[in-house]
């Protein structure tokens, strides 16, 4: 009798980071979905992991498009998916007066819509077998609101739409606490893939410390055995990520007062 293969579906799976996890998990012994626009390279990649014994389907989809979206919906619905990788997605890294709306459209669309209903595809049968595990894949640049330095790329959209991954992710892991189903959202800075490539060519950040594709699938799976929720794989000092947790929490505990503070009461007199 042959064992049954847990089942994974990765989007943006064509290159980079979803690649990685996908030919990482495959040796691991999971069968794959994978799911991304290059019908190309999907089919190739999956006649790769084939080779060394996983099932694979290729589902191609542009998650910008309602249909897109839907047809990945509907296969993560199914009931059989172990581990969701919600790794799609893509850069816009200009000033925000210059972001094409409909660009920026698309691109709350992979990182917000398309995380948010895929989560929701997932969960219920994870929910019932009491075991599962989803991974947010998000971005360093999420804690880098307000920040102005030369090594930074214009942002306003992008660091956004993966701040919301990260809420999304910590307060979902708050409900999912007790179920056997973990969450993650994970933080990468720069990593070698083609995402930070500039009219075809790999242009990266000068000046950045560039980590390769593997080791943030490695950092990723390691810290879902360790139950951590955001993770920033190179992160040495942990207690960063909780300090900043609690300082979040008690600035909203501070501000449920009924009573505005003293700096912005009207001056009389003047």
């Amino acid at each position: 009798m042959t064992d049954v293969r847990p089942v994974t579906l990765v989007t943006g799976a064509s290159s980079g980071i979803g690649r990685a996890f996908a030919e990482r998990l495959a040796r691991d012994g999971y069968d794959l979905i994978l799911v991304a626009r290059r019908k190309a390279r999907l089919q190739a990649l999956a006649g790769e992991l084939r080779k060394s014994g996983a099932q694979t389907e290729v589902i191609v989809a542009d998650l910008t498009t309602p249909d897109g979206l839907a047809a990945v919906e509907k296969r993560a619905a199914a009931g059989d998916v172990a581990m969701l990788v919600n790794n799609a997605g893509y850069q816009t890294y200009m000033p925000f007066v210059d972001l094409d709306p409909d660009r920026a459209e698309d691109q709350i669309h992979v990182h917000v819509t398309t995380v948010v209903r895929l989560c929701r595809a997932v969960l219920p049968a994870m929910l019932a077998r009491n075991s599962g595990a989803v991974i947010n894949v998000s971005s360093t640049l999420a804690f880098s609101a307000g920040m102005d330095a030369p090594f930074l790329p214009k942002r306003a959209n992008y660091a956004a739409t993966k701040a919301f991954i990260n809420a999304f992710t910590e307060t979902l892991a708050t409900e999912l606490a007790g179920t056997g189903v973990k969450v993650e959202a994970l933080c990468p800075g720069v990593v070698r893939t083609e995402f930070h490539n500039v009219d075809g060519e790999p242009r990266l950040r000068p000046k950045v410390p560039v980590m390769e594709p593997e080791d943030v699938v490695q950092a990723a799976l390691a810290a879902l055995a360790l139950g951590e929720v955001v993770v920033m794989p190179a992160l040495t000092d942990r207690s960063l990520l909780d300090r900043e947790r609690e300082s979040r929490h008690a600035i909203f505990a501070t501000g449920l007062s009924a009573e505005i503070a003293p700096r912005y009461r009207a001056k009389t007199g003047d």
